[in-house]
């Protein structure tokens, strides 16, 4: 399992530096594994709608992330940068937050809008929509936080995690830990 996820960052690590942050399109491959092992991955058009962060780093947005236990997380974020990764690079304290890191193989980068914000957000994929059927706490202003990117139109927002998230990882853990 390590070398099926070694192999699936150092592909979407390679497929980010290929296309950049504004993938054209959905990418669906299958990596063969040892013996008769086969991982599929899909990386997706992420921060589509976002300009560009050509060369200016400056860090002039603001998301509001109000947590779990109902604390507000303030954090800047850089034009075209994705919620997930304003916090990861902020280590913000969301447990189990952007566990598959953003290949769109969980739901637990879930995050509730405004209806006011929701409405000015992209259109949503198919594949997001997958996910999105696996997270707890839906409502018709989720969205994943690995599919939105910050953009001057959003700047000041803030969105809300769900109060519990689906995470395969802890049903494992509580299943062995009962055995």
């Amino acid at each position: 399992m390590n070398m099926a996820r070694s192999a699936s960052t150092i592909l979407r690590v390679f497929l980010n530096k290929l296309h950049g942050p504004r993938c054209p399109k959905s990418f669906t491959s299958t990596l063969a594994l040892s013996g008769s092992h086969m991982k599929t991955f899909t990386t997706s058009a992420k921060c589509q709608d976002a300009k560009s962060n050509t060369g200016n780093s400056e860090e002039n947005l603001r998301v509001n992330f109000i947590n779990r236990d109902g604390e507000t997380l303030t954090a800047t974020a850089k034009e075209g940068e994705s919620l997930l990764d304003v916090v990861i690079r902020h280590r913000l304290n969301i447990d189990g937050f952007g566990a598959c890191e953003g290949t769109l193989a969980c739901s637990t980068c879930h995050l509730i809008f405004d209806r006011k914000i929701f409405d000015q957000l992209g259109s949503i994929s198919d594949e997001e929509l997958d996910m999105l059927d696996l997270a707890f706490g839906l409502t018709n202003t989720s969205r994943l936080g690995c599919q939105i990117c910050m953009t001057k139109a959003i700047d000041g927002m803030t969105v809300r995690v769900p109060r519990d998230l689906s995470d395969a990882r802890r049903d494992l853990a509580e299943k062995q830990s009962n055995q």
